[in-house]
């Protein structure tokens, strides 16, 4: 791992007049930066001004949103709660399945996004598509409330008032999932993707809500907008996805 000294980061990096200069913006690109120390020093390279930028996203001065594309590190990376629930359930299907790729999270954790707090939340399984209806076989062995690809009329009619239910889904190759207390769970960029992609399971997500929803998150998080896009491609929905992420008004590309 690379070391920066705090000596280096002052004398070289200029973080607290990098900071006043891009505070006007909400998102910017490295040939911004460029321009940046540019001004400061004419004779810099582009070398220099790369080893810079790789510095200050090490340092956190910068976060990382895309391709070139970055903005001021006060906004925090997303860390869903991961409950001793979801460590049970992550660790017996990994006992019974240890080669299967496995995202496991709880919708409660869209709450802290939301305005109206929806009465039910699920347990989210999603393994790799060839696997989902062993995965849910062999939780509802366990007992388990568990439903494979649940239908909306499924989910309004027939789930049982438990707050332990399971709903099983196939996970799109490369999604954007993070490891947490090593367990793989869903990203911020997976979440929004998902809520919009899909309004059975997000049912309580849409509409107002969601647009609440991409507020929040876009405000309060880090978000790797070329990871969030290769995933709604990966999904069929690029450019709807883009649509309505460009009629979110705290959204600039």
């Amino acid at each position: 791992m690379h070391f920066i000294s705090k000596n280096i980061a002052a004398t070289k990096l200029h973080i607290e007049e990098l900071k006043l200069f891009f505070k006007a913006f909400e998102r910017f690109e490295t040939s911004d930066i460029f321009a940046f120390y540019k001004q400061l020093n004419p004779d810099v390279n582009p070398k220099t001004v790369n080893w810079r930028v790789y510095s200050l996203v090490q340092l956190g001065i910068i976060n990382r949103v895309g391709r070139g594309k970055f903005m001021l590190g006060s906004q925090r990376n997303y860390l869903p709660d991961i409950s001793p629930k979801i460590k049970t359930i992550y660790s017996k299907i990994k006992k019974e399945f240890p080669f299967l790729n496995i995202c496991v999270w709880n919708t409660s954790s869209i709450n802290e996004f939301m305005r109206h707090q929806p009465g039910r939340f699920y347990f989210i399984i999603e393994v790799e598509k060839d696997s989902t209806q062993s995965v849910f076989y062999y939780l509802k062995e366990l007992n388990y409330a568990v439903f494979l690809e649940p239908t909306s009329d499924i989910l309004e009619k027939y789930l049982p008032n438990s707050k332990d239910i399971l709903i099983v889904k196939s996970l799109v190759t490369e999604a954007p999932t993070q490891k947490i207390k090593g367990l793989d769970t869903i990203s911020i960029e997976k979440l929004l993707v998902d809520i919009y992609c899909d309004d059975v399971i997000f049912a309580p997500q849409q509409g107002s809500e969601m647009r609440t929803i991409f507020e929040t998150a876009l405000t309060k998080y880090a978000i790797n907008q070329s990871r969030m896009l290769r995933y709604a491609n990966r999904k069929g929905k690029k450019a709807s996805f883009t649509k309505y992420l460009n009629s979110i008004s705290n959204y600039r590309q």
